[in-house]
């Protein structure tokens, strides 16, 4: 349980070092720009130059796809008979629809399932959560970001996100059979190895446990479908699909339950959606997916 009990202790470091002004204003920005520039290309292609896919692995990696799909018509058609703005109808997209399969689900999965459950949720995370993240969530940034949106801008915001430059030349060398040196596997280990406390750090300095009353209408309707309606969702279609309730459908099933993925905060944040609301999603988000957690993980293993 080291992850979580590290997640929630640096969400908290975040949040006191903001509440008493200990760090400078626009801090949370500069370290946004160091995991967009730097770390998330490292652990991109740490990762996805060397994962193994087939179909095995076709549930877990489909899962993620899915939530983001429906979040966004979920919160396209609500937030529009809500009239919320598009900056926070684009926030709520990017943290509703995006889990934190990894720093919070690792742990997780191990602990209920062993290695197999491990290996399942890595690729739930990479070829997944973290995927959708670096393409899809890019996409929906720029175009919620922008005040008169194209496709032509979105589809070169895409291009130039560094994470999705380092997937392009993962896949490509995942394809050619490509293997890490261990000189580059131990560099891109240190490179990438600091992005959780950055990135959980960040979300905490622009965390405010003291929900204004504007924020509390959107908060409501984006954590009740991250924690609510994704695994509700994930159980119906997977227990249609797969005629029975196995281990890989539960641990999607779980994967959903998990709170929002603080680089869809991080995303959120560089294009100007809402970033107070993304980082209370994240904030809030991941400390109430704990109880449900446990709950489906008793559940499931009784």
């Amino acid at each position: 349980m080291t992850n979580l009990t590290l997640l929630l202790l640096c969400l908290g470091a975040g949040a006191a070092l903001r509440r008493w002004g200990l760090v400078p204003v626009g801090a949370a920005g500069v370290l946004n720009q160091l995991l967009v520039m730097v770390f998330m290309p490292a652990l991109t292609f740490l990762h996805l130059a060397v994962a193994r896919l087939d179909s095995h692995f076709l549930l877990p990696v489909l899962a993620p796809w899915l939530i983001f799909g429906a979040g966004y018509l979920f919160f396209e058609a609500v937030g529009r008979r809500m009239k919320l703005s598009r900056a926070t109808i684009g926030a709520l997209i990017l943290t509703g629809g995006i889990s934190s399969t990894s720093f919070v689900g690792f742990p997780i999965f191990e602990l209920l399932y062993g290695r197999e459950g491990l290996e399942l949720g890595i690729m739930m995370s990479q070829a997944g959560s973290f995927l959708v993240g670096v393409t899809l969530g890019v996409a929906v940034a720029s175009w919620y970001g922008a005040a008169e949106p194209s496709w032509g801008a979105m589809f070169r915001n895409v291009l130039r996100f560094p994470p999705f430059l380092a997937f392009v030349l993962a896949m490509v060398a995942n394809a050619a059979g490509y293997q890490h040196p261990e000189l580059v596997r131990g560099v891109l280990e240190k490179i990438s190895g600091p992005f959780p406390v950055i990135a959980l750090l960040s979300v905490g300095l622009q965390m405010n446990l003291r929900v204004p009353p504007a924020q509390a209408r959107p908060l409501v309707l984006g954590l009740s479908y991250k924690l609510l309606v994704a695994p509700l969702l994930i159980y119906g279609l997977y227990q249609a699909a797969a005629h029975q309730h196995g281990r890989v459908v539960d641990l999607c099933i779980l994967g959903a339950a998990i709170g929002p993925m603080n680089t869809a905060a991080v995303v959120a944040e560089r294009y100007g959606l809402d970033p107070p609301l993304a980082a209370q999603m994240v904030g809030l988000g991941i400390p109430l997916s704990l109880p449900l957690l446990a709950l489906l993980g008793w559940w499931f293993t009784k």
